[in-house]
């Protein structure tokens, strides 16, 4: 009988190869329950360590209206890492999406919320703006933007910020789930300057 002990007990190891000798420690062990049913959705974990991030989600639905939470807490830090709020409203007529994020980290909190309007379903026509603060350099940015889809294959993205920045994006799906996107961004103030192009191709096999 051959037995093979998971190399994860041992945490991020001082030397590799891992042998059996090694210093134990338990990683990304955490205990979690679940909640389901057909309107609601509430689930919570907790990390099984001396100083566990305890974390929590649920989402509250009717047949229009639709509201989630996410939140994580660090019991080390003793503060919350993440907060996400979201509302969304669903009719014949309407489908609009209001997101409120927050992230904690070491340099500071940043605030994020934004709307998501689907002006028409069969083309993908989608127009948003996007408000982020930024706490630690007391920095708004203000991002609208458009979304259109030329054909089923394809989708064009055009978002501008009050920092002058525009962009745009367009991606092919040239086949299932393998893409090719062209991004380009201009900034307005300095018109003479070269964009930045970025291209990305994304292959699945």
């Amino acid at each position: 009988m051959v037995f093979s002990s998971p190399a994860t007990v041992y945490g991020q190891p001082e030397k590799i190869p891992c042998v059996e000798d090694f210093e134990l420690k338990v990683v990304n062990l955490y205990i979690e329950l679940q909640y389901l049913h057909e309107y609601a959705r509430i689930s919570s974990s907790i990390g099984l360590t001396a100083k566990p991030i305890v974390k929590f989600s649920s989402v509250l639905r009717t047949n229009v209206l639709t509201l989630g939470i996410d939140i994580s807490f660090d019991t080390k830090v003793w503060n919350f890492t993440k907060c996400n709020t979201g509302l969304s409203f669903t009719n014949a007529d309407l489908i609009a999406f209001l997101a409120f994020h927050v992230v904690m980290n070491e340099k500071g909190d940043s605030v994020n919320a934004s709307y998501y309007h689907i002006v028409n379903p069969l083309t993908n026509i989608v127009v948003g703006v996007e408000v982020t603060h930024r706490f630690s350099s007391n920095v708004n940015t203000v991002t609208m933007g458009t979304q259109h889809a030329l054909d089923p294959l394809t989708t064009i993205k055009a978002p501008v910020n009050n920092a002058d920045k525009a962009s745009t994006l367009i991606q092919h799906e040239w086949s299932p789930k393998s893409l090719f996107t062209n991004f380009r961004e201009v900034d307005t103030k300095s018109i003479d300057k070269s964009p930045k192009v970025k291209l990305a191709l994304t292959l699945k096999l």
